[in-house]
């Protein structure tokens, strides 16, 4: 931890850089031997890239890709893979501004999802707020990530009503759409329209638990040992995804355990 706090107070001294936050699973406690540190580097534009790379290249031996902001897509803004040490360390940008855009619309009970290389579901701009919620900070110069990580103390119950119901009438019609699909054998379509129902699931019971939720990966696992969550989630829900193959009947039938643990989430959601 100490040559990551040296590497983050390195970061914190290029231009643009306002602090930087560790994230993902080192920053939980759920990281495994080889998992990566993910050090997320919230800046305000100008970003001195060129620096960023004279950095990169020293802590690795090795010229590396620094991408310009938004070179990773609209929403995972950029950054670099670098190995030092012999550690994957993930540099991932964050403008702060739009964090904070992203936070007083959380308050109001707005989010959005948007098309994102990595994430199948979608990316939910919610995770902005989570990300920093459940970080940790490391090197933060002026104090403004501290500041605003305290005012992400409590989740938004607006938003927690808004991810609920967005579940309540989409996961229902998606699955209507997946009904029709079975009936043709479109075991590719059921299968999206079952992944998207189940992800909207995952999203509003982790909303109503007023837990962040950042990504798809883990989130099934994570959604069932909620308290708000039905009997046997986790389990139920994956054996969706053993699909035996494109015949109507086994595909209805899937749907029907879909459309049953969608009932069970939604009652289970009630105020």
């Amino acid at each position: 931890m100490e040559r990551l706090t040296q590497i983050a107070e390195r970061l914190a001294g290029v231009g643009g850089v306002v602090g930087v936050c560790l994230g993902g699973s080192r920053a939980s406690g759920a990281h495994g031997p080889g998992s990566d540190f993910d050090l997320g580097l919230y800046y305000r534009p100008p970003l001195d890239t060129p620096a960023l790379r004279r950095l990169a290249a020293e802590l690795t031996g090795a010229p590396v890709e620094v991408t310009e902001p938004g070179g990773w897509g609209p929403w995972v803004d950029g950054g670099a893979w670098l190995t030092v040490d012999g550690h994957p360390v993930d540099w991932i940008y964050r403008d702060v501004d739009r964090v904070r855009r992203i936070w007083q619309e959380c308050r109001a009970g707005r989010f959005e999802t948007a098309l994102q290389a990595g994430h199948p579901l979608g990316f939910f701009s919610h995770a902005y707020a989570g990300e920093l919620a459940l970080g940790r900070v490391l090197a933060d110069p002026g104090g403004e990530l501290a500041a605003l990580r305290d005012q992400l103390r409590d989740y938004p119950r607006p938003l927690s009503e808004a991810l609920v119901a967005q579940a309540r009438w989409e996961a229902p019609f998606i699955l209507g759409c997946a009904r029709k699909g079975a009936a043709r054998g479109d075991s590719f379509y059921v299968a999206g329209c079952l992944f998207r129902a189940v992800g909207l699931l995952v999203h509003a019971l982790h909303g109503h638990a007023g837990r962040w939720l950042l990504n798809e990966k883990g989130a099934v696992r994570a959604a069932g040992q909620l308290w708000c969550a039905p009997p046997n989630f986790t389990a139920r829900a994956q054996a969706l995804f053993s699909l035996p193959g494109p015949a109507p009947d086994a595909l209805a039938a899937a749907t029907d355990e879909a459309e049953a643990l969608t009932a069970e989430v939604c009652e289970a959601l009630v105020p």
